[in-house]
């Protein structure tokens, strides 16, 4: 019976790449990741505007599972859907789009690593791991809070490692959302700017220029918060 279960788990994982897999291979193949671009927003803004108006909820709801489905399988534009998002909807309605799908995506990536690897590395490497796993264990929610807000690692690789360790589900989501929430306000911010853009002399304006300083100096800032924290603890 155990042999039969183990088989079984086994072949559910295989099912679950092999499908993981080909989403984004037909992401790729469709050339979808061609419009997730600062060019293709600005050259569809107008239209999404203009169906955003007739659709409100419509609309949301197609921009959050889309924001869902891109940071779930790791797929690049995160980004741009942030600021796109931000110059559709505003900031406010934004914050709560990006802020909620974003956490949920990573959750979603963060459960499917955990699914189909963490046992298989845990077997392999689990006496290597200990000290990573007591770490994870005594102050994991710390660490996660302080990758989010300094992103030292790329976005999907914090959600595909943090599922092989023990961390807490729970514990993940929350301060998933919470650390990355001042970095969703400043691209946002930078959104709500960009959709004001009509010519290029608006690249210029001084809320258009301190919004993309803000995502220069975001990291900085954010470093030396997280140092003052570890100080203080």
């Amino acid at each position: 019976q155990l042999c039969g279960r183990t088989a079984q788990l086994s072949a559910k994982k295989t099912v679950l790449v092999i499908l993981m897999a080909a989403a984004i291979a037909l992401f790729f193949a469709l050339g979808l990741d061609s419009y997730l671009t600062l060019e293709s927003l600005k050259e569809s803004q107008e239209n999404f505007a203009a169906l955003q108006e007739q659709s409100p909820w419509m609309m949301a709801f197609a921009a959050f599972a889309i924001y869902v489905v891109v940071v779930a399988l790791s797929l690049p534009g995160a980004t741009i859907m942030s600021l796109a998002i931000g110059a559709l909807f505003g900031f406010w309605a934004g914050v709560l789009l990006v802020s909620f799908a974003s956490t949920m995506g990573a959750t979603l990536a963060f459960l499917a690593s955990r699914y189909v690897l963490r046992d298989w590395v845990q077997r392999r490497f689990g006496d290597k791991l200990r000290g990573v796993n007591e770490g994870m264990a005594k102050e994991g929610a710390y660490y996660l809070f302080m990758l989010r807000l300094v992103p030292v690692f790329p976005f999907f690789l914090i959600n595909l490692l943090m599922g092989l360790t023990p961390i807490r589900t729970g514990t993940f989501y929350w301060v998933s959302q919470a650390g990355m929430l001042p970095g969703t306000l400043v691209y946002l911010n930078a959104g709500t700017q960009l959709g004001r853009i009509d010519s290029l002399s608006g690249i210029f304006s001084p809320e258009v220029l301190l919004s993309f300083a803000l995502l220069g100096v975001f990291p900085l800032v954010a470093k030396h918060v997280v140092q003052a924290m570890r100080r203080k603890s």
